[in-house]
């Protein structure tokens, strides 16, 4: 995952009232911590900084005043109507330090005719180098068949990676197809052949 450059801005006002105004001007409130430090406050750009944390544990790279920082996304706190970012939790970070993340488990392929998968863990905990987290834990599932299980032991992480996560943890569940599932199909195909007669009687 690359980092992400964005120029932010020292803060010395807080409250709703304020973080309002920094909206309404195009900037999100956030703060920097870790390392022991004291807490830096902040604004970045909006626009700039909605589009670097579309994905998990994005790595943004801050200028502040000319001075430098590494910082992890933690947490991204949104309106829960309009979904605009409302203030975001960084973590200062260093270069090759290793940090913990949960990785989204992202599907790829697909089962055998007349089966179905169910995602049974859709995040797991890794630890990593700050500066080469992964967006995602690929599962493949070509081919799989009925009665097979996926867990967290068998992922194949990105170099340098360890998983967190209990190692007999099931991740993806491989079983037959229900027969509801293929009612519902046949039903699905049946219901253009159906409507054929319906809209000849009301033409007549």
């Amino acid at each position: 995952m690359s980092e992400q450059k964005l120029a932010a801005e020292a803060r010395t006002e807080f409250g709703k009232g304020f973080a309002r105004r920094a909206r309404a001007a195009g900037q999100i409130p956030a703060v920097i911590y870790g390392h022991g430090a004291e807490p830096i406050h902040i604004t970045l750009p909006a626009k700039a900084t909605t589009l670097a944390v579309r994905t998990a544990n994005a790595l943004l790279s801050l200028d502040l005043n000319g001075e430098g920082h590494l910082a992890l996304v933690k947490d991204v706190q949104r309106d829960p109507i309009k979904q605009i970012i409302e203030h975001i939790d960084l973590l200062t970070v260093r270069q090759g330090e290793k940090v913990t993340v949960d990785v989204p488990v992202h599907i790829v392929g697909e089962t055998a005719p007349g089966t179905a998968h169910n995602l049974e863990l859709t995040v797991v905990s890794l630890e990593a180098e700050a500066t080469h987290l992964p967006e995602s834990v690929e599962v493949n599932i070509e081919g799989r068949a009925a009665g097979e299980h996926i867990h967290a032991s068998d992922l194949v992480l990105p170099k340098g990676a360890v998983l967190l996560t209990d190692a007999e943890a099931l991740v993806v569940n491989i079983s037959e197809a229900t027969a509801q599932a293929e009612e519902g199909e046949g039903a699905a195909e049946e219901a253009p052949a159906a409507a054929a007669p319906a809209e000849e009687a009301a033409a007549e």
